[in-house]
């Protein structure tokens, strides 16, 4: 096994990387109640052995309460930072004052860096 995205092969967890102090979770797809055990288990993993999460958001279609109750749950254990939320996803954190919560950039590269 290569890294953390090995083991977790799943229709909405792509492959895991480092990047800087961290490690980067690829999500992709729509995320509710149904798809989204593979997602908390790559995040929960990535948190006990990283300092930094970043989740790359980026081609992520959808996501509910219960996947933002996820992120919410996740900033309260480790250094979460979500990456290159779509505007599904960006109107979501809006609507329900996350934005003022989570940690939410542009791209990786941004997320990695703050």
């Amino acid at each position: 096994m290569s890294g953390l995205g090995d083991a977790f092969p799943s229709e909405v967890v792509g492959e895991g990387y480092r990047a800087g102090d961290g490690w980067v979770v690829s999500a992709h797809g729509e995320l509710d109640q149904d798809t989204l055990t593979p997602l908390e288990e790559a995040l929960t993993a990535a948190a006990g052995r990283h300092r930094l999460v970043v989740l790359d958001a980026a081609s992520i279609t959808f996501g509910d309460s219960s996947f933002l109750n996820l992120l919410l749950r996740m900033h309260h254990t480790t250094a979460l930072r979500v990456a290159a939320p779509g505007e599904q996803l960006r109107r979501l954190f809006a609507v329900t004052g996350a934005d003022t919560v989570l940690s939410v950039h542009p791209s990786v590269e941004d997320a990695v860096a703050a």
